[in-house]
């Protein structure tokens, strides 16, 4: 079957390779029709890791997927065959004591797709459990449905956040998951989102968004914006999804008093945290990895034309030309926020 494969560190191909179809009792296969590129397959791309997750041997790469179901185990008893859906692509051990506490997500043994040595989805034809398969509703797109996965990271952290209906917050960071952060956010009941960045492009696009407040701070320090807008007190909650070292400095100055932050973003070196700041407004700290028990939420709130992803999609690109899109993604373009790849 042909497939987008990451060879090594820098080179990609779009060659043959054998992948396991056989579709087990819990199984549906499912034929491949929307990928997106997301930042941790191009980071594999450009870096060969991340962390302790390195790329020793050819890896399919892609794990934002949607499709159509091909074939069901014998178990199967919610979807069947012609059924549009999306997928959520990390498989735990169901008899784990993560999975028994509901917090799969952070199982040590989860598998999950295009993460070494697992294999992804840019291929035509997949197999996977039914369980961590969600259908469609008729008006939600493939498109829309590969973007359920990234979406899913937003809602873990407004679900985190334990928002209050009034709320303001701020997002950090407005690369896709800081802008469907602040969606989330704004569908579970806050009143407004401040989001800021140093792209000026990307901040327009999230300020098509009711209810979100692009702050450049380029032009002028996040921390004044937001005191000037709550008239000094901060914001409820602050979401970290940037992922820069600069992003801690000064950060306890944007959280109200007993306020909450929440860490998205995945530093690639150590940070200073002002564990002084913190504790003298008492903030209450929550984390973020991935994503459990949302992904049919994440789907209804889609569907509910609550959560509007589709100007979230930049281009897509054929899957003859997946390579051009990684490419692209690599060059990191201030315009573009998801790339999504289409099979034939």
């Amino acid at each position: 079957m042909k497939a987008l494969v990451l060879e090594k560190k820098g080179e990609l191909a779009l060659r043959d390779i054998d992948l396991p179809l056989e579709v087990g009792p819990d199984d549906v296969k499912i034929a491949i029709h929307t990928v997106g590129v997301c930042g941790s397959d191009v980071h594999y791309y450009t870096h060969g890791a991340i962390g302790s997750f390195v790329v020793r041997e050819p890896m399919v790469l892609g794990h934002e997927a949607a499709g159509t179901i091909t074939a069901v185990g014998a178990h199967v008893k919610n979807l069947k065959v012609g059924d549009r859906v999306c997928m959520e692509p990390g498989v735990p051990n169901m008899n784990s004591r993560a999975t028994k506490l509901g917090i799969y997500n952070v199982d040590p043994d989860v598998r999950f797709w295009a993460t070494p040595p697992i294999h992804g989805v840019l291929t035509p034809e997949v197999v996977h459990p039914a369980a961590f398969t969600y259908k469609l509703p008729e008006n939600v797109s493939f498109a829309e449905g590969a973007m359920v996965e990234p979406f899913a990271v937003g809602l873990q952290a407004a679900t985190r956040a334990r928002i209050t209906p009034g709320d303001v917050a701020v997002v950090i960071g407005c690369g896709p998951i800081g802008i469907m952060t602040a969606l989330a956010a704004l569908a579970g009941g806050c009143s407004r989102v401040y989001i800021s960045d140093l792209s000026a492009p990307k901040l327009a696009i999230a300020g098509q968004y009711p209810g979100i407040h692009p702050v450049n701070i380029t032009e002028r320090a996040l921390k004044d914006v937001i005191a000037e807008e709550t008239e000094g007190w901060g914001a409820d909650v602050v979401f970290e999804a940037s992922g820069s070292p600069r992003a801690y400095e000064g950060l306890f100055d944007v959280v109200r008093p007993g306020g909450t932050l929440v860490l998205i973003g995945m530093p690639v070196e150590t940070v200073k945290f002002d564990v002084a700041a913190a504790i003298i407004k008492e903030a209450r700290l929550e984390t973020v990895f991935r994503y459990a028990n949302n992904f049919d939420r994440a789907v209804n709130l889609i569907a509910s034309g609550k959560v509007d992803l589709k100007p979230l999609i930049s281009e897509t690109f054929d899957f003859a030309a997946s390579i051009e899109a990684f490419d692209r993604a690599a060059k990191g373009l201030p315009t573009d926020v998801k790339l999504q790849i289409r099979m034939p």
